[in-house]
């Protein structure tokens, strides 16, 4: 016993009185512990289940869950550790023992299988994972012929979106479509059919989807022979991350404990981003008067993370938030630098000053992996990727993949690339099979006249429509004659080219709404060089390599700058951090602000990506802004207020700063390119010798 005193005095109070918490109780009431950024959540819930193995609960009657197998690994070892040390013994005895440990869903597909012959399931279900499910919803789509309607249906992966949304969320279909899925809400009558059929499927095939592993542990639980059943078996079960549950899985912790005895949730109202995956913050805020008495809060604010500066700031974001738990992080770490407000003159500035800090700081031994960018949506990044390819500044991106490696952004630069040169057959074959009807025979068989002819661009007006591609050809002749003739100028001939591409984008992609600003941001980035040569010939001039995914940049170098959405940088932290575009529009986004409680959540995401700061935090607020919606001769740019979650009030938090101090002679462009040479005829004749 006192081994376990001694390993307990490493937490701080608050810690402690979580982890003791009903221990030696035969009836421990609920436990709400809200842990703010940076406070040790993890250690003490490994420490409360340590504790609770060391003082005698037996670990086979644990349940623990988390959101990750990762997590959960992570957990079940530390928790060895820590009782091995107490008990003296071997820590593999402890984790054996600690195999209720694991997400929600493979908790639930454990459960589904032992108990599959009380609620008539059969015990030799398959699984099916999202392609999987997204295949049967297709396949049924064309049985009921759907995918013949004259107006477009929704593709497989978005229906199944609807599907698993509806589910998870346990709301109605109509009011999901009116709100989450708009573009959709014409097939309510249509989907409802879909969905029937694909739910008779799946029984008839005996296979359960990834949504059904928490449908149908619900369901069991509505029995009440077998939810007492299953209610038995755990003495204590224990929850990660339930700001990030949606409410069948809280319906479902909530029938496995109906009276919160051994029951303890862990989490950070503050931190609740993802309700694009239909988890709710009512599950947490809710929960204490779930129960009768209500649950004990147990409040975790020291926080080990961020200088005291920056908690201050950030404090002063979240305490705006219309409802919360009350609670301000602080820290021994006490610093004089304030968190900086930089305000630059647009995004070009803004991947300039970023750069100038990054290299700033590794002068200074932060080496770039300690160092990271956070964007509210991923094509926030895009000028600031092109800037650090250009100056050979390797880095990984979280949240999407790389700006130029986007499908939907090769596509884009392949039109132009082709009108530039007609005669390339790889940006040709790409344009050509983007319009539905045209695979590589028919592609090639217009490449071989467009090559033959003397002015290309006449020669494909010339081709016949191949066979099967319906209207979309004149549409293409059409736009490929005119960035030939360049009618528009650039970059508004760019504009043309999205125009042309976005329906078939829309046809392409499951997600065409989000790829949709990515267009957006090229067509920014366009704006920034005097012609489409240049425009091209400096894209091209970026090494593949440098815009491959995350994967392999570290084998070029074994330090890399970290980009990341900030739903991505959710429990990860940085010595030194820069958010990008703290401005209204994105940060809240424009998509962002219907409600309150949409409003709500993105505060949240400013005070996370605020939170995984150590030392160094700088806010970036661009002053103006390229938008493509004004007219041809008027301004083409757009004037940004700061985020409305920096009051001016708060200002005084920060050290407000505007960069560069002085305005710099910019150099434009390139050197001029020296004198054409003709040197076709020595190529040839090198590889003829």
């Amino acid at each position: 016993m006192l081994a376990s005193l001694n390993y307990l005095d490493k937490l701080n109070t608050e810690q402690r009185r979580a982890v003791e918490h009903g221990v030696g109780q035969s009836q421990p009431g609920p436990l709400l512990v809200i842990a703010g950024a940076g406070s040790g959540k993890t250690n003490t819930l490994a420490h409360r289940v340590a504790h609770l193995i060391v003082n005698g609960a037996d670990p086979r009657r644990i349940l623990l869950m988390t959101f990750s197998r990762r997590a959960a690994s992570e957990m079940s070892r530390r928790v060895e550790r820590i009782a091995a040390q107490v008990m003296g013994t071997s820590s593999g005895a402890v984790v054996d023992a600690l195999h209720w440990a694991g997400t929600f869903h493979g908790i639930g597909a454990r459960l589904l299988r032992e108990h599959a012959t009380q609620i008539g399931l059969d015990q030799a279900f398959t699984i099916h994972d999202r392609e999987d499910s997204a295949d049967l919803m297709n396949l049924l789509r064309h049985e009921l012929g759907l995918s013949e309607a004259q107006s477009r249906f929704p593709t497989k992966g978005t229906c199944l979106a609807i599907y698993s949304r509806v589910v998870n969320a346990q709301g109605d279909l109509e009011d999901i479509l009116k709100n989450t899925f708009p573009w959709c809400a014409m097939w309510p009558g249509e989907l409802r059919t879909l969905f029937a059929a694909y739910v008779e499927a799946k029984q008839a095939q005996n296979v359960l989807d990834y949504d059904d592993l928490l449908l149908y542990w619900a369901g069991m639980m509505a029995d009440p022979g077998v939810a007492a059943d299953v209610s038995a078996r755990f003495d204590h079960v224990l929850v990660d991350e339930y700001q990030d549950t949606n409410k069948l899985q809280s319906s479902v912790l909530l029938a496995l404990k109906p009276q919160g005895h051994g029951l303890t949730v862990v989490g950070d109202d503050a931190q609740s981003i993802y309700s694009f995956r239909a988890a709710t913050v009512r599950n947490i805020l809710d929960f204490p008067q779930a129960f009768t008495p209500p649950a004990e809060i147990i409040t975790l604010d020291r926080n080990y993370r961020s200088t005291q500066p920056i908690l201050e700031a950030a404090n002063a974001v979240i305490d705006l938030a219309s409802e919360r738990f009350t609670k301000n992080l602080w820290t021994e770490r006490q610093s004089d630098a304030k968190p900086l407000l930089v305000t630059v003159r647009d995004e070009a500035d803004q991947a300039r000053y970023v750069i100038h800090k990054v290299l700033e700081a590794r002068e200074g031994g932060t080496p770039l992996k300690q160092q990271a960018v956070l964007f509210r949506t991923s094509s926030h990044s895009g000028p600031l990727e092109i800037e650090l390819t250009r100056r050979n500044i390797p880095f990984v991106k979280f949240g999407g993949l790389k700006f130029l490696d986007a499908a939907h952004i090769k596509d884009l630069l392949a039109i132009l690339r082709w009108v530039e040169n007609p005669r390339d057959r790889v940006a040709g074959f790409r344009v050509l099979q983007l319009l539905p009807g045209i695979g590589p025979a028919s592609a090639g068989k217009v490449l071989d006249a467009v090559a033959t002819g003397p002015d290309p661009v006449w020669a494909l007006s010339e081709v016949p429509t191949p066979p099967r591609v319906g209207d979309g050809w004149a549409g293409l002749v059409e736009l490929v004659g005119k960035l030939a003739r360049r009618d528009a100028g650039w970059p508004s001939e760019l504009g043309y080219a999205r125009l042309w591409y976005e329906p078939l984008m829309e046809h392409a992609y499951e997600d065409a709404m989000v790829r949709q600003a990515d267009i957006l941001q090229l067509e920014q980035i366009a704006a920034g060089y005097p012609s489409r040569e240049r425009f091209l010939t400096e894209l091209t001039l970026d090494p593949p390599d440098a815009t491959s995914d995350q994967s392999g940049v570290p084998l070029l170098d074994e330090d890399y700058l970290v980009l990341s959405t900030v739903h991505s940088a959710k429990g990860q932290e940085w010595k030194a951090v820069h958010v990008l575009n703290v401005v209204d529009g994105c940060m809240p986004s424009d998509l962002g602000t219907g409600t309150a409680h949409e409003l709500d959540e993105e505060r949240r995401l400013l005070y996370v990506a605020m939170t995984r700061a150590r030392d160094e935090l700088n806010l970036i607020v661009p002053q103006r802004f390229f938008v493509t919606q004004q007219s041809r001769h008027g301004d083409r740019h757009l004037y940004a207020q700061r985020s409305r979650f920096i009051p001016r009030t708060m200002v005084p938090l920060f050290e407000d700063i505007l960069w560069p101090p002085v305005k710099p002679a910019y150099i434009e462009g390139l050197s001029p390119a020296p004198a054409r040479m003709d040197i076709t005829a020595q190529m040839r004749g090198m590889w003829s010798k």
